[in-house]
């Protein structure tokens, strides 16, 4: 076998809580993450010579070290010490810079397929090693698991087997904005020393992903909307106006659930089924500005 398909979903945070930042610069947080059906497909060939190369239907896209699908593979080159190459063809539909790790995914699809392309054999244990260099979000989806808390950076995760039979709906909304994670936690370090209003939201939400990852299990959607907590929203949303319009455009369509993703710029809500998603789709897809999504847990 010299080639491979592999599929690279998205993720969504139920829950975020920044605790604070680390002396490597990096921020402490708590996440509960969800994995869903949005995916990007990608194909992986084996080269010659340890070439590697990076080719999208995505205009623009990095096709160099700066691509986190490239990083996967010549990080995964160095610690085998193998002289085989690829090519990886990736076909986006995840929006970039969207909150939605669809750099991260994509770089664990590749970490994964290409341990079996290249026939390498190394266990989960250390795939998870090597995603941690890449970045904070990878290792989530090494796990192959529906749910998982994160931890440390993000990178520390414990899967959720309970809730592994778990299927939840959304409706996606990605505004056609860029929002830079860096700056928003910067923002964060600043209104965490200056916001009364915003350390009072982090106490509230200190506990709330227990409560969460119950109220799932229970397909409770009182306590899921109350539960449902995002420390760098407030942020994000005294930035970029559009997250306002979002969320209040999905509660005049009837919705409570509703978060934003990550540091944003995407928000989503919880629906009760497939059929829901296809009305509010019909309603949301008429602005031109923002990409509308119906997806589920997977």
């Amino acid at each position: 076998m010299n080639r491979t398909i592999v599929h690279s979903y998205a993720k969504l945070n139920l829950y975020l809580n920044v605790l604070g930042k680390r002396k490597d610069n990096y921020h402490d947080i708590e996440t509960l993450f969800e994995r869903i059906s949005l995916c990007d497909k990608i194909i992986l060939k084996i080269l010659p010579d340890g070439e590697i190369k990076v080719s999208s239907n995505m205009p623009g896209l990095p096709q160099d070290n700066s691509n986190l699908a490239y990083k996967a593979a010549s990080i995964l080159q160095k610690a085998c010490g193998t002289s085989k190459g690829v090519e990886i063809r990736i076909i986006k539909r995840i929006p970039v810079g969207s909150g939605m790790a669809g750099g991260s995914s994509n770089s664990a699809a590749v970490l994964s397929g290409l341990n079996k392309l290249w026939g390498l054999k190394i266990n989960r244990q250390e795939l998870v090693h090597l995603a941690k260099k890449i970045g904070a979000d990878v290792p989530f989806f090494i796990y192959d698991s529906p749910f998982a808390l994160g931890k440390g950076r993000g990178d520390r995760i414990r899967t959720l087997k309970a809730l592994n039979k778990r299927k939840v709906w959304h409706v996606i909304i990605v505004p056609r904005i860029s929002v830079s994670t860096p700056s928003i936690y910067r923002e964060w370090d600043k209104l965490k020393v200056s916001s009364r209003a915003l350390t009072q939201a982090l106490t509230m939400g200190k506990n709330n992903v227990k409560i969460l990852t119950s109220a799932l299990k229970k397909n409770n959607p009182f306590l899921i909307e109350k539960a449902l907590f995002n420390s760098l929203e407030q942020v994000t949303a005294s930035i970029y106006g559009e997250i306002g319009k979002i969320k209040s455009r999905l509660v005049r369509l009837g919705q409570r659930a509703i978060l934003m993703s990550g540091s944003g710029p995407t928000v989503f809500c919880f629906i009760s089924s497939r059929k829901e998603g296809e009305r509010l789709y019909a309603q949301l897809k008429k602005n031109r500005f923002w990409q509308v999504f119906v997806a589920h847990t997977y």
